[in-house]
């Protein structure tokens, strides 16, 4: 079995790794840190995990404990000063923060606000998005797990740009479920304010904004400018994003979605539908439901749904880590969405 631990455990993200860990059929999950949760049973904090986890809550990884993987699913800023004591021990990480995601140090400080403090490992991590960098993430000892949004909105737009089908302008339309912003309430959130409508939030300032233009450009080979709006909807789970983008040349709607398919011909988590994808139909499992459309002239409509915390999170980090470890890919994630 291969031998992994969750840092930063106590929050969704965590709880989901360790929901999709304690049935995986390879990967055991040995140990689970939260600061302030130290020492209680992991299923006292996450009633869902009882009779699953048999874990307490530890402070923090022993020093002469050793893992064969690592996930660290602490908040931006925390996890630059845990994983490169981690990594100077000889263990794998899976970084689910957005630490170590962007390439260049200025355009971390500008949209995170802070300095780095792990320049030396800063940019020389692989990006994960599964079914685009596989070759990398095969050999990667540090992994930046991609964000929600990213994720999404690159999925649905990357055959687009990866056969140079469209100018190198998008503009993603994209919203989320409550369950994005985290466990720790706030005014935004707070059911009686968020239930009845639909919140843009962060316009053209949200830090998803350069990793989507970095992913779209690793897939393009150009620069892409990319306008990006998030909103948050009043639904727990799920993500949809609806994406614009010009044709360069005359295309119907049956040969782009055969582009799609051929695209991501033997990808198990993507799923290419004639029509409008659907939230309920991945909400609980690791899949993209991709659909297509054309508007106007010459303007194609990339539409594609994940749930946020598993195919936007925790789920495509184990999808990562069964790739890291020459895993079938879909060990311990092949399930179907929730259909409700």
């Amino acid at each position: 079995m291969i031998k992994a631990a969750i840092v930063g455990g106590s929050g969704y993200t965590g709880g989901e790794l360790a929901r999709l860990l304690c049935r995986h059929p390879r990967i055991s999950l040995e140990a689970m840190t939260s600061r302030q949760n130290a020492g209680t049973k992991v299923s006292q904090v996450m009633g869902y995990l009882e009779g699953f986890v048999d874990l307490r809550f530890q402070e923090k990884l022993g020093e002469d404990e050793r893992y064969d993987l690592v996930f660290v699913a602490a908040p931006h800023g925390a996890s630059m000063e845990v994983v490169p004591q981690i990594l100077s021990r000889g263990m794998r990480v899976i970084d689910l923060s957005g630490d170590y995601r962007l390439s260049d140090m200025e355009t971390y400080r500008r949209w995170y606000g802070l300095e780095h403090k792990d320049p030396a490992n800063f940019g020389k991590a692989v990006y994960g998005i599964s079914e685009l960098f596989r070759e990398g993430i095969a050999q990667a000892r540090l992994l930046a797990n991609p964000g929600c949004y990213p994720t999404c909105s690159t999925l649905g737009l990357a055959p687009l740009f990866a056969k140079g089908l469209v100018q190198p302008h998008v503009v993603v339309d994209a919203k989320s479920g409550t369950s994005g912003a985290g466990q720790q309430p706030t005014a935004m959130t707070h059911h009686p304010h968020c239930a009845s409508q639909v919140i843009p939030y962060k316009v053209g300032a949200h830090r998803h904004a350069p990793e989507i233009k970095m992913a779209l450009e690793k897939v393009s080979g150009e620069g892409v400018d990319v306008v990006f709006t998030p909103h948050l909807m009043p639904i727990v789970r799920g993500m949809l994003c609806t994406c614009y983008a010009r044709l360069k040349g005359p295309m119907g709607l049956e040969e782009l979605h055969g582009a799609y398919k051929d695209f991501y011909q033997g990808r198990r988590f993507v799923r290419v539908v004639k029509g409008v994808p659907s939230i309920s139909s991945v909400a609980g499992s690791n899949l993209c439901e991709i659909g297509l459309a054309l508007a106007g002239e010459d303007t194609v409509v990339a539409m594609s749904a994940i749930d946020n915390l598993v195919k936007g999170g925790s789920g495509q980090a184990v999808q990562n880590a069964n790739i890291m470890c020459g895993l079938d890919e879909a060990a311990g994630l092949d399930f179907p969405g929730l259909g409700v």
